[in-house]
């Protein structure tokens, strides 16, 4: 999976629309290879996203879980600490 793309289920405060947006469009660029396609596939591209925003929203808003929300800020601090680990400076 593509590192920049971040689990978005069970957080609170919940996912923002921009965060869906995000995923979808690292989502997208990881899938076709293009980083920002030509003008000729920019439609394709850009229709891509959205669906893919679409289908991601669909999915979190079907998701059930009984286990609490997690803290975003003690996520990232642990997922800063992993890398710290993997990459030392």
């Amino acid at each position: 999976m593509c590192r920049s793309i971040k689990t978005l289920f069970n957080f609170e405060p919940p996912v923002t629309e921009e965060e869906i947006r995000a995923a979808a469009l690292q989502f997208v660029r990881k899938v076709s290879g293009f980083n920002k396609p030509s003008n000729a596939n920019e439609a394709a591209f850009l229709a891509a996203v959205d669906k893919t925003a679409a289908v991601c929203r669909n999915l979190l808003g079907s998701l059930e879980t009984n286990a609490a929300p997690r803290n975003r800020e003690e996520e990232t601090a642990k997922a800063r600490a992993r890398a710290a680990q993997r990459f030392p400076a």
